[in-house]
């Protein structure tokens, strides 16, 4: 199932009991993050707020914050349903390439030719985000959040900025907050691995402003595609047309080459000097920890594009859980049979809401040989933004690793601390704060996989505990009748 854009979405959400409406004045300093933050510590709705101080459009805040509305995003019963779907098409690609047969091939693709054309974005000339264009109104127009009280200022959190290569015209979208430092100027957070900042450092080579367009609210698929750690090159807007299996809708921006999706309900367009910055933060981060201030690029907003009756996009960012912490569980969904492909020992991956994403993964092996928890963590710190995480701990493959007391006890029980605990120097994330120097310092991984002779363990090792099946099918059949 596809939604025509982010309004179509939030009357399914409606529809679904997932949504409620806050039709008393709000206001868009803290006190919509207040509400937001007790909602989403108690796993509630998405709310949208028809009226916000200061500004005219209503304002929609964790319409992806749970598993369900997460899959729903998606049109999939659960993201464990889209990512089954996402490895049956990997293994088939897989297949081929290992041993390709033409007679096999040519039949085993005709059901994936639906598939391979929602990859290909569709051009709109005349595009929904564009029904009214605004060239007086400002940031100030909009109800741009401040969530937290030591904030910078005001922060768009949930945009999909939209840029361009100007050597290939390869176009990218990508998540990156923007501090509002007036009514036409915001800074642009995005960091040096980033697509986004590797376009800018050439147009900083040659000496040119750099468009960019900024797309608020559009198809809930379009804006998690944007947060995706996708492999560098790959468009979004393909994968959103994969997710949605629907191509994805898209126009050229209309004071640039710049392509943004045509479902959006705003589209900020201008423009970045390369040779300018401007102090960002302090911003009350994911990490549950306010980022520290540093320079950024600045984005000088020359017009507003919007539909006749938009809808403001948001979100907040804290102490786990928030909404932001469901779209990271359907990128270990989605992305898992990806690794698996690539490193097939791996049996299961987690990444528990108080990693924030990137602090620490937990991953399960069938291990078979000396020396292969150590071989998973090094393969997991070499795969993209995964490089940034600083504890991997590595468990055999029959715990469950959705039960966290169970990872605890195995991994309290199973290690030697001269002998598991692997420290390895490398990048860091731009937000963490604890390293001595910023964006580098040592990641951390902890083998909890039953020791083998080689591994210096000559001691017989034990067994789990595990009751007998027949009785505990015995004791299943009888539970009623223990009065219990």
């Amino acid at each position: 199932m596809a939604y025509k854009d982010l309004q179509d979405f939030i009357k399914t959400l409606e529809s679904h009991g997932q949504l409620r409406r806050v039709k008393v004045e709000v206001d868009p300093e803290l006190e919509i993050t207040e509400i937001a933050d007790r909602v989403m510590r108690e796993g509630g709705p998405a709310l949208l707020f028809e009226k916000v101080k200061g500004s005219p459009w209503p304002l929609l805040i964790n319409a992806m914050g749970s598993e369900s509305r997460m899959a729903m995003a998606f049109g999939a019963e659960s993201l464990d349903a889209k990512a089954a779907e996402i490895e049956e098409l990997v293994a088939w690609m897989w297949s081929n390439v290992r041993d390709f047969s033409l007679l096999r091939a040519i039949p085993g693709a005709l059901p994936k030719i639906p598939t391979a054309l929602s990859l290909l974005p569709k051009h709109i000339a005349r595009p929904l985000c564009r029904q009214v264009i605004d060239d007086k109104s400002g940031f100030s127009s909009l109800p741009i959040l401040k969530c937290w009280p030591a904030d910078g200022g005001r922060f768009l959190t949930l945009p999909v900025v939209c840029t361009r290569d100007p050597e290939t015209g390869a176009q990218n979208w990508g998540m990156y907050r923007m501090q509002v430092y007036d009514d036409r100027c915001a800074g642009m957070h995005w960091h040096l691995h980033k697509d986004g900042a590797h376009f800018f450092q050439k147009y900083r080579s040659r000496d040119e402003r750099m468009p960019v367009a900024v797309a608020l609210g559009s198809d809930p698929a379009v804006t998690y595609a944007s947060t995706a750690p996708l492999p560098e090159g790959v468009w979004e807007a393909m994968f959103a047309g994969f997710l949605r299996g629907k191509p994805c809708e898209v126009a050229k921006a209309s004071l640039s080459e710049v392509v943004v999706p045509a479902d959006a309900e705003f589209v900020l367009e201008g423009w970045v000097d390369p040779e300018e910055s401007r102090l960002e933060g302090p911003f009350g981060d994911h990490t549950g920890f306010y980022s520290l201030p540093d320079q950024y690029p600045v984005f000088h907003l020359e017009r507003i594009t919007r539909r006749k009756s938009p809808v403001y996009p948001a979100t907040i960012v804290g102490i786990p859980p928030k909404e932001d912490c469901w779209m990271a569980m359907a990128t270990e969904r989605l992305f898992l049979p990806f690794l698996k492909q690539l490193c097939p020992e791996i049996a299961d991956l987690r990444m528990p809401l108080e990693g924030v994403f990137h602090n620490c993964v937990i991953v399960s092996i069938n291990k078979r040989f000396p020396g292969q928890a150590r071989k998973v963590m090094n393969f997991l710190w070499g795969m993209g933004q995964m490089m940034y995480t600083k504890l991997i701990v590595v468990v055999d493959a029959e715990v469950d690793l959705k039960n966290l007391s169970t990872v605890a006890w195995r991994v309290f029980n199973n290690i030697d601390a001269r002998r598991d605990l692997v420290l390895s120097d490398g990048p860091l994330d731009a937000l963490d704060h604890s390293s001595p120097v910023a964006r580098f310092g040592a990641r951390l991984g902890v083998d909890a996989t039953r020791k083998l002779p080689e591994e210096g363990h000559p001691r017989e090792w034990p067994e789990a505990l595990v009751m007998d099946e027949a009785v505990k099918r015995l004791v299943s059949s009888r539970w009623g009748e223990y009065g219990l």
